[in-house]
């Protein structure tokens, strides 16, 4: 008994996490959200029979997300809570973190920026550039069928002929840049590059617009150079790690990639009952 469950109804997946009063993790799940209350009924089911765990055991619902506007009244008779989408995010990303205060970065279909401390959440901006972006044109582009598919030819690629680089058009470092900064994504495709190129660089161009993005959101704060919590979808590429490592090299923020970090808005939602 006591169980609490944190459900993210987000525009492409829904996940799903558990947790105990205590604020213990039970287990985590994602499915695709190609109908928002589908998905969410399913994402529940799944859980449940997973872990193996009665409905009777869950104490109440939270749920969060763009595709929570589809839910209306309670979950199987369960008390179902609905919870505001950044303070889920803030509340998610401070927690697994361990931190007091951070700029959260939400990266789902688009991307949201959230400043959290122990005072409130509140949202800074957001961008349409995303994991639908990514999709949207890795499909278009490639002969990539889904996102996966579109993760393997990127591991395959090289940025080598697809981003220009600060050492392709100066002798010498531009100021703090050094000579592999990219100086414009796309702009040194030719004849040998591949389709593994391409979505390696569409890649590299989402994962850099929002880490500019979220640099510039937290100069926009009172804690400018303060750390900076990656969260959602697109912490499980591959690359991201490689981005996290130029951006500390270019500014003072320091780029968090926190364990569950795809599920902290699920965890967030779930916090607001424990």
């Amino acid at each position: 008994m006591g169980i609490i469950l944190g459900i993210d109804v987000g525009g492409s997946t829904t996940k799903i996490v558990g947790m105990r009063a205590d604020r213990t993790l039970i287990s985590t799940m994602m499915v695709k959200a190609y109908d928002q209350l589908t998905s969410l009924y399913g994402a529940l089911g799944n859980f449940m029979d997973t872990n193996r765990l009665p409905l009777s055991d869950v104490e109440r619902i939270y749920i969060t997300g763009v595709g929570s506007s589809y839910l209306n009244g309670d979950i199987y008779g369960i008390p179902t809570h609905r919870v505001e989408e950044f303070s889920a995010i803030g509340k998610g990303g401070l927690w697994l973190s361990g931190l007091e205060q951070a700029i959260v970065i939400s990266m789902g279909t688009g991307t949201a920026f959230v400043q959290a401390d122990n005072n409130g959440y509140t949202h800074i901006g957001g961008s349409g550039v995303g994991g639908g972006t990514l999709l949207g044109l890795g499909c278009r582009l490639t002969s990539a069928d889904g996102f996966d598919s579109l993760c393997r030819l990127a591991d395959s690629g090289s940025l080598k002929n697809v981003d220009l680089t600060i050492g392709a058009i100066s002798k010498q470092n531009i100021s703090t840049l050094n000579s592999e900064i990219t100086a414009a994504n796309f702009a040194n495709l030719n004849s040998l590059t591949t389709e593994n190129d391409i979505a390696l660089g569409l890649v590299n161009m989402v994962l850099q617009t929002i880490f500019t993005l979220g640099v510039f959101a937290a100069r926009a704060t009172s804690i400018p150079d303060g750390p900076i919590i990656l969260i959602g979808s697109l912490t499980d590429l591959k690359q991201i790690d490689s981005t996290r490592k130029a951006f500390s090299a270019l500014y003072p923020n320091k780029f968090i990639l926190p364990p569950h970090a795809a599920f902290a808005t699920a965890i967030g939602a779930a916090l607001h009952g424990c």
